[in-house]
């Protein structure tokens, strides 16, 4: 059966707005310091819309829990499926839609609140996915504890997102600036995690670099 909304497009939309501008109002503010009806505000709808599409603050959370995990491991499918020849800041770039939802992950991992476990939960199964799809066009070597694996892989990068004013200050880079601002970090991660690609696909990555020195030249323009 099919409900309302799905046989609304207005109300489809209206759901989406509200999910918007919920990411983007957690992001700045925290969770506990947004009200429904900040969210109602900012997406141009009664605060009765909001509850009709997700019942409560905690639903609307995991709404975008939901819809930001997905995002992001999509990116990551649709690169690694390019198999060993991916061109890093191509891929980068076009991910580049899904950066400032890492400044709403980071909220809601540093906040800690009961949603958290499930969060990550999510982010370690949907990253495990790509994970396989990687392994299987080549650009990662097959590992004998995957789960293991992804689990780090996956506690690494939100590490990063909690001290992201940390990177930024160390590495110069930006969350959600453009892909020629992740070059020094994503550079010294293939380093550090080298043992995890096939030579073929370590080779074709770090040859999408510019040389040293390039970056910087580039970024004062």
């Amino acid at each position: 059966m099919r409900s309302a909304s799905e046989n609304n497009p207005d109300d489809l939309t209206a759901r989406a707005r509200i999910r918007d501008a919920a990411v983007s109002l957690f992001a700045e503010r925290g969770m506990r310091g947004t009200s429904m009806k900040q969210v109602a505000a900012d997406a141009g709808v009664s605060q009765a819309l909001v509850s009709h599409h997700f019942g409560s603050k905690e639903g609307l959370r995991t709404a975008c829990d939901e819809y930001v995990a997905a995002i992001i491991e999509e990116g990551k499918r649709a690169a690694f499926s390019k198999g060993p020849r991916i061109n890093v800041l191509d891929a980068l770039r076009e991910q580049s839609d899904s950066r400032p939802l890492m400044r709403y992950l980071a909220r809601m991992l540093i906040e800690g609140s009961e949603h958290a476990d499930a969060l990550v939960d999510g982010i370690v199964a949907a990253t495990s996915a790509s994970m396989e799809e990687a392994e299987r066009t080549g650009i990662f070597k097959p590992s004998d504890r995957p789960r293991d694996l992804t689990t780090v892989l996956v506690l690494w990068s939100l590490g990063l997102l909690v001290l992201h004013d940390q990177a930024e200050r160390l590495l110069d880079m930006s969350l959600d600036g453009p892909a020629e601002h992740q070059v020094r970090y994503v550079r010294a991660a293939m380093e550090a995690l080298s043992g995890l690609f096939t030579d073929e696909a370590r080779e074709q990555m770090l040859a999408a670099f510019p040389a040293d020195g390039e970056e910087e030249e580039g970024s004062d323009e």
